[in-house]
């Protein structure tokens, strides 16, 4: 443990166990990461869980699949739907607020009065 009142001589001893006190939690949380990675492999879905998750009809999926609208994959026949590409594909139709218009504006701004000087 480090002493709350340390004296200038007792830092840099104090600056080497934080040192290593921080490359350790970084190895487990590094390892944690490759545990939760393997704990839940990619998922795939068929068309009828796909159209349940995405709470679209069969039909309108199999639509959009004609028309690449959304990801997809095709083997013997059959169409499989990765779970977190349909997240993905979910987000990218996201909106945004007023006020994050508001501000990508400003900074814009910002940055082309910046070039123009």
């Amino acid at each position: 443990m480090i002493e709350q009142n340390l004296t200038f001589d007792q830092l840099p001893k104090a600056v080497t166990m934080l040192a290593k006190e921080v490359s350790e939690l970084k190895s487990l949380i590094i390892d944690r990461q490759g545990q939760a990675l393997n704990d839940h492999p990619e998922q795939f879905l068929t068309i009828q869980e796909a159209s349940d998750f995405l709470n679209l009809k069969v039909p309108t999926l199999y639509s959009k699949v004609s028309r690449n609208e959304i990801p997809y994959m095709k083997r013997a026949k059959r169409l499989y739907f990765s779970k977190s590409e349909l997240m993905e594909y979910i987000k990218e139709g996201r909106h945004k607020t007023v006020s994050e218009m508001e501000q990508e504006a400003g900074s814009y701004l910002l940055n082309k009065k910046g070039l123009e000087q």
